[in-house]
């Protein structure tokens, strides 16, 4: 009967170290998906600082280029990370998307994303640019231009825009945290697509690229 005790006791705390382990696990892979996500957002950031500040592809005037450190990010936000359901629509037919200027630009619907964000299901049309994706590195570019609460306040009044590709299955991930202000709103030589009302967002999206202060 002793014997039976001491195997007894010894199971349990077996049983107890591996199921601590099999949540510290769990824990690692949590913490290893949030800081690859948050890795990813830095990544976007230091490639959009670059861009900007390197004259050939910089949208600033050369006298707000010269003094040039970073844009103004909201602080990163793995929330506003989010797998949308993806509703291709490909019926749909090229219509003209006005633009800050006379220039119309021509973008198809190319699917809609369903998603859910603060207790509430909103949707997004995503659009494809025929002009873009003859070129080779734009076959599957996707444009996302949205209106959310922050516009005109922490944000550009005109909206920001997202860039996707075309995902292989009926999920897509919109990454908020990457939202970005169109060149217009640095530089008002450049036109650039408005964003439909069907895509305006009445929660306040405290991610992304915050407004330029000259």
């Amino acid at each position: 009967m002793k014997h039976f005790f001491t195997f007894l006791i010894i199971a349990v705390l077996c049983s107890c170290r591996q199921e601590k382990k099999y949540h510290d696990e769990q824990m690692v892979v949590v913490e290893s998906v949030q800081s690859d996500k948050l890795m990813d957002i830095l990544k976007f950031q230091q490639k959009l600082n670059a861009e900007f500040k390197d004259p050939d592809t910089s949208p600033l005037p050369d006298r707000f280029r010269a003094d040039f450190e970073t844009l103004d990010f909201f602080e990163a936000d793995t929330t506003f990370v989010i797998e949308a359901d993806f509703i291709r629509t490909p019926e749909a037919l090229p219509f003209s998307m006005p633009t800050t200027t006379d220039r119309i630009s021509t973008e198809v619907l190319y699917g809609i994303a369903k998603f859910n964000l603060k207790g509430k299901v909103y949707e997004l049309e995503v659009y494809q640019t025929p002009e873009l994706i003859a070129q080779e590195k734009y076959k599957d570019y996707l444009f996302l231009p949205f209106t959310d609460a922050t516009n005109g306040k922490e944000t550009y009044g005109g909206g920001r825009y997202l860039d996707l590709r075309i995902p292989k299955g009926n999920k897509i991930v919109l990454d908020f945290n990457k939202a970005y202000n169109p060149y217009c709103a640095y530089n008002k030589k450049y036109s650039c697509p408005l964003v439909p009302s069907v895509n305006h967002l009445d929660v306040a999206i405290t991610v992304g690229v915050k407004a330029f202060e000259h």
